[in-house]
């Protein structure tokens, strides 16, 4: 359960995170929507976070109450309105201290590169106090000081947000200024291909191979590379070009450069895109509105003017709209009226939700809010993303109860949940309290989710309980991006360390998490099953991997409870409820299969960086792991050399590398660890390239007489070792620790050391030999040139396993994090010696380790947002909702920015006779029935022929079964049927059992059915 990313930002480059790295913040409103900004922009990584909130921490605070707006009170001599707020950093010993004073440090945790201060100063937010920062965020502010502001930030160029969370709604708006230079729109990987074909003409067309789309759109800017006859292109500034088909883009005249022979790449170039902002004050009155939920297209007017009216019942009251006070909420709603000029009419029972909601104050909402508007800032901050334009509204009406609560029961209780009562009340509150939720995985995700659950006052009752499990440790990368850990939390478990530390965020969790070290799956099911799943109401998974969330899904499908899924791919997120006897599960759609790299490239014809790096990761395991694990199982497992002659398949490559680990090249020191590194270089760099030029000569041409080294297919170059290229050498300082390690030999990293050494080494001539099979295409078998070798004489020369008694190799266990074990190094550095052999654009470091560690950037801003769509999705869960229009299944790409949102697809519908069913019904037993029984019950109850009975992968009765088998079968109860069958007794916890059955239906047709379910006595 380990999230894949090492560096938390704005999936930046080096030149984004350079911008960002001079970027001055200020984040106005210490209440939970700025603390949650805060928050994600520390973690990303700007030159500073400022704070603003000088007003003190209450007793009411930790509830978390604050003040509703920042301005000093209005006249009339009335105090504004408290109400709570999720601030999830403030403690009892702050009271009486300032907000932003004692919140500073703990924002200063998140992240030791990110400085972050507290503005001094007093009352409002005034246009001086805000001079020196490249970006400004208002939280909690009236219009009318977001208009000031806004004026005095335009007029000085700089970058100006304003955002608000009030109930179940929320609001965004952006002004970055007149002419605002966005330079990566989309944040998507340049597209890239080879080229067939250049047209000489005046609107040439450019032909690719037919291997691959070339992916562009209209519009798109190229540049091209390695063309050969038409060399004038080479190297020219970015083209405009228009797409004729999947395959052809036209790039205007081509007259003059020349008439195209071969070869060539195009790469595509991301233009800067101009975009225009208008004021705020200007918006007000004709706002561009940003559609945040395309099935409510029309309620941003309505919601444009709530807004607006809020501010000005504000200004008028001194408080905010009572919860659910049918007056107040009459004067909004006539405030709204007055205040929208349009032909369009607002919606007022939306109006009426507003009001009623104004004083509400809902984590998952800041979660939500809070996750986009960190984005925007880090836009305005790196000029890469699209920035949202430039008027936002966002609700999730849909999450209110089906049971309306009174005016009585959402009146505050002097409780920290006082926010949340007064958009749901206090019975739904107690409902919340109670609930029994299983969480699977305490990564980014899970320390979000639990901050959520933690402010949301979920399981704190008597009966309420969280179960959290996860049993990795907190490593170092971890910290920039699940705030929860801290630096001496680094070596402990996951989920104990996220479990205490929501504990202390708000004490009514104390006693009510518990946190365990257990991987989901098939092993762990006497922890995970019968009785524990009896006492949980639901599962939200926070995992990395599609097979543990496939997992989980089958459980929750068996166990028939709801599943709240997520996941987070760098700027986008996406979300899945699911239902039982309502939706399909997480299973019954699966995305596509990863693209994969045919092996002959990998091996022979890369033409791009990630086929080296694959090269290089392959060559890993084959150098580092492979060869000490054979080793390992050789010299443990009695008659392991006949069992692998008797194997098809690695039979010689595994024997062959025993051999050479323990006979030919066992070092004794590290000085031999160098020469065998410089043996291998040789081999990989020099020597395969010899040959494979030798089979393959690079004027060698297909039977249609076209060049065989042409279109994807490179010729490649031999490499002659230098000692003194950095790229040489740092080969050889890894692979030596590397295999030094698996030896268990001290590394070396002193240049003397290996400089003496290599100097020494002699390296015999390499001669390219006949027969060799080469791979030439991904439909010929992979080549084996050592099936000649006499195994037998390998066999003999290998020692026996007892003259090594005790003796074992160390496999390395890859792990991309640690910058000192050399793994990364090594990959780095084989990597970029396979492109100089095949004259590919070299990678640096942070570049290979993203690709060869599969990492998924994973970041704050949308990790938080994705959570808090989550929690939006359990209140609705809580409260039993039953209608699939009740339920959102969410995509967002802040990258855009855009969201879109849709019903879960119910689950299919299948029939036999006339009954129908889904996945989430199933036929129970109770007892231990013999299978004679089982076989008439179905029968009788339910007009069902069976054909054929198992569990698991047993077969435990079939039609065609021979008689006198099938007979006594059918005698034996199910639970030992099941033990002599599959060899294996039932483990006493073992309370159920699940079986598969074929049947027949009334009409003789074979039918789909339920699996059956056995309750065990």
């Amino acid at each position: 359960m380990a999230s894949e990313m090492e560096v938390d930002a704005v999936v930046p480059g080096d030149s984004t995170m350079k911008k960002m790295a001079s970027s001055n913040v200020l984040v106005v409103g210490m209440k939970g929507l700025g603390i949650e900004i805060a928050k994600n922009v520390a973690l990303a990584g700007v030159k500073s976070v400022t704070i603003y909130d000088p007003s003190p921490v209450e007793i009411a605070d930790l509830g978390t109450q604050v003040r509703l707006f920042l301005p000093s009170p209005p006249s009339r001599g009335r105090q504004p309105r408290l109400r709570r707020s999720h601030q999830f950093f403030l403690r009892e010993a702050d009271i009486g201290q300032p907000r932003a004073s004692v919140t500073a440090p703990r924002l200063a945790e998140l992240n030791s590169y990110v400085p972050v201060r507290v503005l001094e100063g007093s009352g409002e937010i005034t246009p001086v106090l805000v001079k020196d920062f490249q970006v400004v965020v208002l939280t909690n502010t009236t219009i009318a000081k977001q208009v000031e502001i806004n004026e005095f930030s335009r007029a000085n160029g700089i970058y100006f947000i304003a955002a608000d969370v009030r109930g179940l709604f929320g609001s965004v708006f952006n002004d970055f200024g007149k002419d605002f230079a966005c330079v990566d729109a989309t944040g998507e990987n340049p597209q890239s291909g080879i080229i067939a074909h250049i047209e000489e003409s005046e609107d040439a067309v450019v032909t690719c191979l037919d291997e691959t789309r070339h992916g562009l759109e209209d519009g798109d800017f190229v540049t091209f590379s390695e063309v050969k006859g038409m060399e004038g292109i080479n190297g020219q500034e970015p083209r405009k070009i228009s797409v004729k088909g999947p395959y052809t883009f036209s790039i205007g005249s081509t007259v003059g450069l020349g008439t195209y022979k071969t070869g060539g790449l195009f790469t595509q170039t991301k233009m800067p895109k101009i975009l225009h902002f208008n004021s705020l004050k200007e918006n007000l009155a004709a706002p561009e509105f940003f559609i945040s939920d395309f099935a409510k297209w029309d309620r941003p007017v309505t919601l444009h003017a709530g807004f607006q009216a809020l501010s000005a019942f504000y200004e008028k009251a001194g408080h905010l709209p009572r919860p659910r006070n049918a007056s107040d909420a009459a004067t909004l709603i006539s405030l709204a009226k007055e205040i929208h000029t349009g032909e369009d009419a607002l919606d007022e029972k939306v109006l009426e939700a507003l009001a009623f909601q104004a004083t509400g104050d809902l984590s998952p909402m800041v979660a939500v809010i809070g996750g986009f508007v960190a984005q925007e800032v880090l836009k305005a901050c790196s000029a890469k993303f699209h920035p949202m334009q430039q008027v936002m509204y966002f609700d999730s009406l849909e999450s209110l109860p089906a049971e309306a609560p009174s005016e009585a029961d959402v009146q505050p209780k002097g409780s920290r949940y006082d926010g949340q009562i007064a958009v749901f009340g206090a019975a739904y509150q107690a409902k919340l309290a109670a609930v029994r939720q299983f969480l699977v995985g305490s990564g980014a995700i899970g320390c979000e989710m639990l901050k959520n659950w933690s402010m949301m006052g979920l399981a704190t009752g008597a009966e309420g309980s969280i179960i959290v499990t996860d049993l990795d440790t907190i490593e170092k990368s971890n910290l920039n991006r699940q705030f929860l850990f801290r630096a001496k939390d680094v070596g402990k478990f996951k989920a104990e360390s996220a479990a205490a530390a929501v504990a202390e965020m708000n004490p009514d969790l104390s006693g009510k998490i518990t946190s365990l070290q257990e991987r989901v799956g098939p092993e762990s099911e006497r922890t995970f099953g019968d009785e524990f799943f009896a006492k949980i109401d639901g599962v939200t998974n926070a995992l990395d991997n599609v097979a543990a969330r496939q997992y989980m899904d089958r459980r929750c499908v068996f166990y028939q409870k709801p599943l709240l899924e997520s996941g987070t791919l760098g700027t986008k997120a996406n979300t899945q409820v699911v239902i039982p006897f309502l939706t399909e599960s997480y299973s019954s759609s699966q995305d596509p299969p990863e693209k994969s790299i045919p092996s002959c490239t990998v091996k022979n014809f890369p033409n791009a960086i990630e086929h080296t790096i694959q090269w290089a990761r392959e060559a890993f395991d084959a150098l580092f792991v492979n060869p000490p694990t054979t080793v390992n199982l050789y010299l443990s497992q009695p008659n392991f050399v006949e069992t692998t002659l008797k194997s098809s398949g690695q039979h010689h490559e595994q024997l062959k590398q025993i051999e050479k680990f323990l006979v030919k090249a066992r070092p004794t020191s590290f000085a031999e660890c160098i020469q065998w590194a410089r043996l291998q270089y040789e081999n990989d760099y020099s020597n395969e390239i010899q040959q494979l030029l030798f089979n393959l000569p690079k004027d060698q041409v297909n039977s249609n007489g076209t060049p065989f080294w042409s279109g994807p297919k490179r010729a490649p170059d031999a490499l002659k070792f230098n000692v003194d290229d950095p790229l040489d050498f740092a080969y050889i300082v890894a692979a030596a620790n590397l295999h030094a390690f698996n030896y268990g030999l001290k590394g070396e990293r002193d240049p003397a050391v290996f400089r003496k050494v290599l100097e020494s080494t002699t390296v015999p001539e390499f001669q390219p030999k006949s027969g060799v099979k080469i791979q030439v295409n991904e439909n010929e078998p992979v080549a084996n040139n050592d099936e000649d070798e006499d195994i037998e004489s390998i066999v003999a020369s290998l020692p026996a396993p007892s003259t090594l008694a005790g003796f074992r190799l160390q496999p390395v266990d890859f792990e991309k994090d640690d910058d000192s074990n050399h793994h990364i190094d090594f990959i780095t550095a084989a990597s970029n010696l396979r492109a100089r052999n095949y004259g590919i654009t070299e990678a640096d470091r942070h570049k290979t380790k993203l690709i060869a560690g599969k990492i998924i950037p994973a970041i704050a801003t949308t990790t938080a947002l994705a959570v808090g769509l989550v929690c939006l999705e359990l209140y609705k869960i809580i409260d039993g909702k039953n209608k699939l229009e009740d339920y959102k299944n969410g995509f967002v790409n802040l990258a855009l920015p855009f969201f879109g949102f849709s019903e879960p697809i119910a689950a299919a519908k299948n029939k036999y006779n006339d009954k129908e069913w889904t996945l989430w019904d199933r036929f129970e037993i109770s007892g231990n029935p013999t299978l004679g029984e089982i076989v008439e019950w179905f029968q009788t109850e339910h007009k069902l022929e069976l054909q054929m009975v198992s569990q698991g992968v047993s077969m435990l009765w079939s039609s065609f079964m021979p008689p006198k088998k099938a007979n006594e079968r059918m005698a034996k109860p199910i639970t030992e049927l099941v033990a002599e069958v599959s060899k294996k007794a039932l483990e006493p916890w073992q309370k159920s059992l699940l079986v598969e059955v074929m049947a027949d239906d009334e009409s003789g047709e074979d039918v789909e059915v339920p699996y059956l379910l056995i309750r065990l006595p």
